[in-house]
């Protein structure tokens, strides 16, 4: 849903469907923990894999721009085609190569740095975050509105996303609720925050103690800050770094087990915002992040997304567009019986005989990282 009149937007997605078998014929039970008030956890499966007649996609995207200093700003993005565009911003808003992933283990939200290669950015040019978003639903949950929840704030430069941990759904609960309600109170704290200083850690802590809605979720929240980029993550959401064609820089999974991932809940149930990881990330100009649920990163590899990324900016494509390009692909995947995938890898160590992609409800956000001149 667009928030009216403002400069965030939040997007609400349809999530995963209850099932006991795969869509490739596979008996396939995922155990997914969901914790209750008594901290037992309860056998649910999160992604729907039952393979449906193919349904006209409903693609729903939007783009916007925030410079980390709008005064003067002179960039002006190429936007490319749009569907069903949501406009919340007054401003108008290389080569392939082998994937090098920069991750990082444990599960401590003690600040981790990654060591890329940089290049000197002028001191009268300033970074500018311009982002777009296109989500997809799970082809049995578009009347139910969905799981899954999203928001870009353009002023601020952050972007965030969550998955509601579809098992809820076994109790009667929609987790889609929890979602959005922490993802709208992230922005919250982001607004509350100092200017240009947004502590995504911090972030995450304001908005889950104040979400009271039942369920529970996985979170990722990205700001821009001068030096580079300062984020968290918890759970089996996440973002990528693309730099010249490469991934140089992959968030981890965290997960208790095999499709068990790590989610927050209201109160103290389920894991807590300090078990996430915070990443402080140097970035250049030029570089794209790619954010987004586990209906990406289960159905597509790293230079997989890559290759879009690098097509997209070829082309001219906006954050949009080429968020959308990313979504069409991920949803081929997750439709294919027989396409190795990251999720049917992850079954197949986890000791289940599995192929092919996971239908699900798929986010991204994707933001370009330019200059503009501070005249």
């Amino acid at each position: 849903m667009a928030v009216s009149g403002s400069k965030v937007v939040f997007g609400d997605v349809y999530v995963d469907e209850l099932v006991s078998s795969c869509g490739n014929g596979f008996e396939f039970l995922k155990p997914k923990g969901v914790y209750f008030a008594d901290r037992s956890h309860i056998s649910c499966r999160k992604a729907g894999m039952v393979l449906r007649k193919q349904e006209q996609p409903l693609f729903v995207c939007g783009h916007y721009v925030s410079p980390t200093m709008s005064r003067n700003s002179k960039y002006n993005p190429p936007f490319g085609p749009r569907i069903k565009s949501i406009r919340t911003s007054p401003l108008p808003c290389s080569s392939s190569r082998a994937v090098h992933d920069v991750s990082f283990d444990g599960s401590s939200s003690d600040d981790q740095t990654t060591s890329l290669p940089q290049r000197a950015i002028p001191s009268e040019q300033t970074l500018t975050l311009v982002s777009g978003s296109c989500y997809l639903p799970h082809p049995a949950k578009v009347e139910k509105g969905g799981e899954d929840a999203h928001f870009i704030c353009a002023d601020e430069q952050a972007i965030g996303v969550a998955d509601g941990v579809g098992g809820w759904a076994e109790v009667g609960i929609d987790a889609g609720e929890f979602a959005r309600e922490l993802m709208s109170n992230s922005v919250k704290a982001i607004r509350d925050e100092p200017k240009g200083s947004v502590d995504p850690a911090r972030v995450l802590e304001k908005a889950h103690s104040s979400t009271k809605s039942q369920g529970s979720s996985t979170a990722c929240v990205i700001a821009l800050h001068k030096e580079g980029l300062h984020a968290i993550n918890l759970g089996d959401s996440g973002f990528i770094v693309v730099r010249d064609g490469s991934t140089v820089f992959h968030s981890p999974v965290q997960q208790h087990g095999f499709n068990f991932t790590y989610q927050l809940e209201s109160g103290n149930n389920g894991d807590l915002p300090s078990s996430g990881q915070v990443f402080r990330i140097p970035i250049l100009p030029g570089d794209v992040i790619v954010a987004g649920t586990d209906g990406l990163f289960d159905n597509l590899y790293n230079n997989e997304v890559a290759a879009v990324v690098v097509h997209a900016l070829r082309a001219g494509f906006s954050p949009e567009s080429t968020a959308k390009e990313i979504v069409a692909l991920a949803r081929e995947r997750a439709v294919d019986k027989n396409k190795q995938t990251p999720f049917a890898k992850a079954a197949q160590d986890a000791g289940y005989r599995y192929n092919g992609g996971k239908l699900d409800d798929i986010t991204v956000v994707v933001s370009f990282i330019t200059i503009s001149a501070d005249m």
